[in-house]
């Protein structure tokens, strides 16, 4: 147990060092990959993500999903990946190869559909070499270049002010 704070110190401590480095640079690329990260105890409809793709004009092939279990055992699911605290080491060093792989794409765009104030969601929302980073209002501004505050149950919510907010930015066109 005190192994186990240590290590989420450890994490906490890479982490804030990331995002004091990081730089926002946002520009009028169009959005033709997406990539989402959640926690699977706050949302389990994979055909939500897949419908905001569409609506974005993603093509199925160029969006990629991650969910996080909090609990120890994956859940049977059909995520692309699944992963867990386990997949996570000392000094947030990534264990778990898909996940790495996820991480070193850059999307155009990355949600990071979570409230869950969970380390291991923030150290990959940091980690990931998206371009875009859009989230829901969570604890830390940092990890996110726009937020959206909405509750996770209001989706259609969430979509339209995506699409609004691209839009504006001209990363999608309205068709």
């Amino acid at each position: 147990m005190i192994l186990k704070g240590f290590k989420e110190k450890s994490i906490k401590k890479y982490l804030n060092k990331m995002l004091s480095e990081r730089k926002v640079y946002v520009d009028d690329s169009k959005v033709e990959s997406l990539g989402i990260i959640l926690n699977i105890d706050e949302v389990d409809d994979f055909e939500l993500f897949r419908s905001l793709a569409t609506y974005l004009h993603v093509r199925p092939n160029k969006l990629k999903v991650i969910a996080y279990s909090p609990s120890k055992s994956e859940k049977p699911n059909f995520w692309e990946i699944c992963f867990n605290s386990k997949d996570i080491g000392w000094n947030g060093t990534i264990k778990n190869i898909e996940l790495q792989t996820f991480l070193d794409t850059t999307f155009d765009v990355l949600i990071s559909y979570y409230t869950s104030d969970e380390i291991e969601l923030k150290l990959l929302t940091a980690l990931s070499k998206a371009t875009f980073k859009i989230g829901i209002l969570q604890k830390d501004p940092r990890l996110n270049d726009l937020i959206i505050k909405t509750n996770l149950e209001e989706f259609k919510v969430f979509k339209k002010e995506i699409f609004k907010y691209l839009t504006i930015l001209n990363k999608v066109s309205d068709e």
